[in-house]
């Protein structure tokens, strides 16, 4: 009687030789630099700003796309995981916005399926699936924290507030979100792997929003910044202005 081969009897299989005799070599990981030269990822980033730009948001672009990554390659690797698992972060990061081009309801799922479409054959599938999963996550309307990637994503994402993001140019022009992150003259996502505590330091301009309109807009955010914290085993702070709120 056939029975299924176990994980183990699978993985002891060799791998299919050359006409050498040699063992099929195995393509290069993907790495974020692969990503940000890909023509096709680059079209997406800069359709989705256009988009976003169109319906009034600030900036989602390049710069966005590029600080994330930088920032949630950081947190991964000052908080002590693997290289890999840091270079998806970032991979992640890079493509969390993607989604936009569509349209800006869902575009974290819609983003996750495009993801698949560009990637697929170019990494593991379960790198794949790691990717998708922190794209399709990593907004408030019911994302949540389901990896550490995912979460490093999520940080990175909701940690990104500066005036240099508002495309209008007159004050009386901005609503809400605009004066807030047009307030903010510096942010910066700190972590602390010792204390394990990762705190977004915020310097805020008053004379242009006060902290109250911060926290009306971003209120969701920040509960998801902590929960993203928690996933990481760190606890999550705020500081505004050098004053601790959370």
């Amino acid at each position: 009687m056939s029975r299924q081969a176990t994980n183990e009897e699978v993985a002891a299989e060799p791998l299919p030789a050359t006409e050498e005799g040699s063992a099929e070599p195995q393509p290069p990981p993907l790495t974020l630099d692969d990503v940000q030269k890909d023509p096709a990822i680059s079209a997406f980033i800069t359709g989705a700003d256009r988009v976003m730009e169109g319906l009034g948001f600030t900036e989602h672009g390049f710069r966005h796309a590029n600080l994330t990554a930088r920032i949630a390659f950081n947190v991964m690797s000052r908080l002590g995981f693997e290289p890999r698992s840091a270079e998806l972060a970032s991979i992640a990061a890079y493509l969390h916005d993607v989604g936009n081009m569509v349209a800006r309801e869902n575009h974290g799922q819609v983003g996750a399926l495009l993801v698949y479409d560009v990637l697929k054959g170019r990494l593991p599938t379960t790198e794949l699936a790691q990717l998708m999963s922190a794209v399709g996550n990593h907004e408030e309307e019911g994302g949540e924290s389901i990896s550490a990637i995912s979460a490093a994503v999520i940080l990175a994402d909701k940690s990104d507030v500066h005036r240099s993001r508002v495309r209008k140019s007159g004050q009386i022009e901005f609503d809400i979100h605009d004066r807030v992150n047009y307030a903010a003259e510096q942010s910066f996502l700190r972590v602390d792997s010792a204390a394990r505590t990762i705190t977004l330091e915020l310097t805020i301009d008053t004379e242009i929003s006060d902290v109250m309109e911060y926290f009306e807009i971003f209120l969701h955010r920040m509960i998801m910044c902590r929960r993203a914290a928690e996933k990481l085993d760190c606890r999550f702070k705020l500081t505004i202005n050098g004053a601790t709120l959370l």
